[in-house]
């Protein structure tokens, strides 16, 4: 075998700690060496030129590359080499980066650990075998979890480049949380008349497939040939007949039994409801722990009123099955239980703040709403104890964000931006009232966004204070609030009719199960983990599974806007051809030392792995193996580690080749 060595200076970041010229030379009387050289920068053009040319003139084999990590790279020296006409599996990485210049300042030694690295490199390669990448069909239908504005946006814009979509919602609407929102910043147009026509585009488009209070609940498969079970849970409305009149929840007797979720608790709905009136589909619910047919079998009221026969109380959950080539998961956000530390959570409430306690210390949605012309209070600024407009309002901005007592260290991005929009929105409606903001830093991280912040300070006279608020109590009417002017040095004392908390954005509850449920990553705080957060910021480590908008991390809205057409876009990449190409590097199973232990099963963290019958002559089962799916393997490794019995081996990465690295040192 001949092979061609290629010490790479990475400009100054290889070069700067490793005499790279000196690596270049002592590579070449290394056995097997054909061709050794050493250039500045080995992955660009004239670098790659400098590969191919050398294969051809030296008829070289197989390369070593000794430069940056493999994750940088790797896919432009195996191009690189293919275009050379080298398998591209024949070409292998030491790297001089990472492992060596970056956490050595002795050039002596870090020369010497260089030419070591490359030794090991050279002692692989020569053992490497060819491989072929594994073709896979596709199905051309996509999967979207989640009807926020990041999943309805990837929807269409997947639907119209002419691909099905499955978009699944839990809630009985599709708007997410963008629905709730009076005006949207920095701009301050309504909410609802920018998304309310996507979302009857969503449900008239003859390419979605829309299931709304529905819910993923199995994910089978790999890349291209997924397999998802939903279940679409009993509305008691048969969706055919029901015209969305209204007259069931007009005449329906039980009006103040439950709290209006949409309106965050602040108004009560009926037995059977529509979240909000724009809602899509606009199909009601029946509620079963409130309806009084479900409790007593009386009543029947809606029934009575609905000349369709659209009610059906015996309606059942139903489960669907639908092939799927890639899922994007747009599940989105909920807002930090201010209130006080849930059970099992790493979250600490604000007790101090008296959220839950004080009927007018609301959060940021609950002043969504009441600002909202669709609202409770139908856009007029009162306090929701007694109905009187507030004439002085404290809103405080970091609660729970960036606060590690509470359990959030990260900054929950928004904040800033919705608190001036609120205070704002309470001077543009309450002209003699005044507006505080607590607040620690400003980031306003945004186009116009500075602007913007600046326009509630300068133009409406808000009146921003940097430091903490450390209590929040009653007295004679009025909200103490207690804090601090860090700028000034002097405590601070307001008594507020009103407290608006800037909570912070965490994941849903079931975020965790979800991602489990797929098979994709998260971090501890439920946030679903992006496979690169720079070069791949919407792909999860998962194949096919993409990520939208703030199930990820705090966005705002044209951050998820963008984030999910650009999810859309990487499906719709995948789908341009009918196979797909992946990487051969995955592990395989030798059926005759298997012992049939399934610890690698056990194991597994892709769900890889199958249980595989072996029949004899005669059809009749003797053994169990376990057989590995190629398509689902990311070939990490972890079962090949993990095999009691050694029969399983990793495609490039076989016993033979690691311990010639291993002998070579």
């Amino acid at each position: 075998m001949k092979i061609g060595v290629f010490i790479c200076h990475c400009g100054e970041n290889i070069s700067r700690t490793v005499d790279c010229p000196k690596v270049a030379e002592v590579c070449r009387n290394f056995p097997g060496v054909e061709y050794s050289t050493n250039y500045k920068y080995m992955c660009s053009d004239p670098g790659q030129k400098l590969i191919k040319d050398a294969v051809l003139e030296n008829k070289l084999d197989a390369i070593v590359v000794g430069s940056c990590s493999p994750h940088m790279h790797e896919r432009t020296f195996r191009n690189a080499a293919i275009s050379a006409g080298i398998n591209p599996f024949l070409v292998e990485i030491a790297n001089l980066r990472e492992q060596c210049s970056w956490v050595h300042d002795d050039v002596e030694e870090a020369t010497q650990k260089a030419i070591e690295l490359v030794r090991m490199a050279l002692e692989k390669v020569k053992r490497d075998k060819p491989l072929t990448k594994i073709k896979v069909n596709v199905t051309k239908r996509i999967l979207v979890i989640g009807g926020g504005i990041a999943g309805i946006q990837a929807a269409l814009d997947v639907a119209n480049a002419g691909y099905e979509v499955i978009l699944v919602e839990k809630e009985p609407s599709i708007g997410g949380h963008m629905s709730q929102l009076s005006e949207t910043f920095p701009t301050l147009d309504c909410s609802q008349c920018i998304l309310t026509p996507r979302m009857v585009e969503v449900y008239q488009h003859p390419k979605i497939k829309l299931f709304t209070y529905s819910e993923v609940v199995k994910v089978e498969g790999f890349i291209g040939n997924f397999k998802a079970t939903i279940k679409k849970k009993a509305r008691h409305i048969i969706d055919d007949r029901c015209s969305g009149c209204g007259l069931c929840m007009e005449n329906c007797p039980i009006k103040k039994k439950a709290y209006n979720s949409f309106e965050e608790n602040l108004a009560f709905r009926p037995a059977i409801y529509t979240p909000f009136p724009q809602a899509v589909p606009n199909i009601p619910v029946i509620d079963e722990t409130i309806c009084t047919h479900y409790k007593n079998g009386k009543c029947g009221m809606c029934v009575k009123v609905c000349d369709r026969e659209a009610i059906d109380f015996d309606q059942e959950d139903t489960m669907f099955v639908a092939d799927i080539g890639a899922i994007i998961v747009a599940t989105g956000f909920k807002l930090y239980n201010i209130e006080k530390k849930s059970s099992g959570s790493i979250y600490k409430g604000y007790g101090e703040y008296g959220y839950g306690k004080y009927r007018d210390v609301i959060d940021g949605l609950q002043f969504e709403r009441i600002a909202s012309a669709s609202g409770p209070t139908s856009g007029e600024i009162k306090r929701p104890s007694d109905g009187k407009v507030p004439k002085k309002i404290v809103f405080i901005q970091c609660v729970g964000s960036r606060d590690e007592s509470k359990g959030i260290s990260y900054c929950s991005k928004i904040c800033c931006m919705y608190t001036a929009k609120h205070a704002m929105l309470y001077k543009h409606k309450v002209h003699d009232g005044e507006a505080y903001v607590f607040y620690m830093d400003i980031r306003a991280g945004g186009k116009m966004y500075e602007e913007f912040v600046r326009r509630a300070i300068e133009e409406d006279n808000v009146k921003y204070i940097r430091g903490r608020v450390s209590r929040i109590y009653e007295e004679k009417g009025k909200y103490i609030v207690k804090g601090e002017d860090t700028i000034a040095g002097m405590p601070v004392v307001v008594d507020a009719d009103m407290v608006v908390l800037a909570s912070a954005m965490i994941p849903h509850d079931n975020a965790p199960l979800l991602a489990r449920t797929i098979g994709i990553p998260y971090d501890k705080y439920g946030f679903y983990n992006e496979a690169h957060p720079k070069l791949r910021p919407v792909e999860s480590t998962t194949s096919g599974v993409f990520l939208a908008g703030a199930c990820q991390s705090p966005r705002d809205i044209p951050d998820t806007v963008s984030m999910a057409s650009a999810a859309a876009s990487k499906a719709i990449i995948l789908f341009s051809s009918d196979q797909l190409e992946r990487e051969p590097v995955v592990a395989k199973v030798n059926e005759d030392i298997c012992q049939g232990c399934f610890y690698c099963k056990k194991v597994c963290p892709f769900g890889a792995i199958e249980v595989k019958d072996i029949k004899d002559i005669n059809g009749i089962v003797f053994k169990e193996v376990a057989y590995i799916n190629q398509g689902v393997c990311k070939g990490c490794g972890t079962c090949t580690a993990t095999c009691l019995s050694k029969s399983i081996e990793l495609a490039g990465f076989n016993n033979e080749e690691i311990f010639a690295q291993i002998a070579a040192l």
